[in-house]
């Protein structure tokens, strides 16, 4: 029993091969919206991956270039696939090449789909990712003049700046680390050699905070050193002094954000795919039920699935399976060699 079968007339055929030819077009905008997410997201990405650890979730945004280009391509070339086939014998010109044509067209849908689910399922890599590539940056923060390291500074900097934050997971991070480069340090003073002897690792830990920490909201100025002093400030006027969220919380929220929307909208165009392959795959079986019946003004059936989709999958296995059959080589040496019995039965 065929699965979604429906009956269209001779006007009904030629109506649904135009309404496709303009879905398809309109697909090809929808690919170029793909392509233009998949290009905003990996600049996105590219402007802070000096504070991620991997670049791994770069394959998001290229899965979203290479579908949305596919998509222009597939669907240009339905679109003038769909026109033809209003005409029965202009039909028969692409008869071989629909069903190729809705195969590719099925995987790129399934890409699509793939693409939206990635966006909602890429937080927890995300997260990691910027704990791991915060944790660096700020324990490389004061390598100023190290190549490969000397732009940190700027960039957490920048970051702390723009996203009012402080620290991976808060301002006590500074607390475990060395953010002040020895250049800058008076090693004539006892205090500074008696601060790094006193760690084991030789370096000089400080309860203080770089500048970019600082609150712009803070009506008094900035108290950036002795911040574990219980007597230098109170709660209230150290939560005004100080940006108080991390900012592996501040970026991840804002790709999370950035991620959610990006699935809906390619969610949506996986919906609007859909509708267009089920529509080519009407109007492929009702054009060919028009060929078998040899009427081209006659009604004719289309369908999504011909057979039961148990009866479609059984059937599939078993191609596969005697595909595999054909290939199989018998390594019995003694194959397709006579017998002794059978050379005497031979006539002489």
């Amino acid at each position: 029993m065929a699965v979604g079968k429906v009956t269209f007339s001779k006007v009904e055929r030629e109506k649904l091969a135009e309404v496709l030819w303009l879905l398809n077009w309109i697909s090809v905008v929808t690919g170029t919206i793909l392509f233009g997410l998949g290009l905003f997201l990996r600049v996105e990405i590219h402007k802070w991956q000096e504070v991620m650890s991997e670049q791994g979730i770069l394959y998001v945004p290229h899965m979203l270039i290479t579908t949305g280009l596919a998509a222009c391509c597939i669907n240009f070339f339905g679109g003038k696939i769909c026109l033809d086939c209003a005409d029965t014998n202009k039909f028969l010109r692409w008869k071989l090449v629909m069903m190729p044509y809705i195969i590719c067209t099925f995987f790129f849908t399934s890409c699509v789909l793939a693409g939206a689910l990635m966006c909602y399922g890429i937080r927890s890599q995300m997260e990691e990712s910027l704990f791991m590539g915060l944790r660096n940056a700020m324990r490389y923060y004061k390598d100023t003049d190290t190549p490969g390291r000397c732009n940190l500074k700027r960039t957490v900097d920048l970051l702390q700046i723009q996203f009012q934050c402080c620290g991976n997971t808060g301002y006590r991070d500074w607390f475990q680390i060395q953010w002040i480069s020895s250049r800058y340090l008076d090693m004539s003073s006892s205090a500074v050699v008696d601060r790094m002897r006193s760690n084991v690792e030789g370096k000089y830990l400080m309860d203080g905070v770089p500048f970019s920490c600082c609150s712009t909201f803070s009506p008094w100025p900035c108290i950036q050193h002795h911040l574990s002093t219980s007597s230098t400030q109170d709660e209230q006027s150290q939560q005004l002094n100080l940006w108080r969220r991390g900012c592996r919380q501040a970026l991840l929220d804002h790709y999370t954000g950035i991620m959610q929307s990006i699935g809906l909208t390619v969610l949506l165009i996986w919906l609007f795919e859909l509708l267009v392959l089920t529509g080519v795959r009407y109007l492929q079986t009702a054009m060919e039920n028009v060929l078998r019946l040899g009427d081209p003004e006659s009604e004719s059936d289309g369908w999504i699935l011909e057979n039961s989709l148990a009866e479609t999958a059984r059937s599939n296995f078993n191609i596969i399976k005697n595909l595999g059959k054909c290939y199989q080589v018998d390594d019995d040496p003694n194959i397709n060699v006579p017998t002794a019995a059978a050379e005497e039965e031979l006539p002489s």
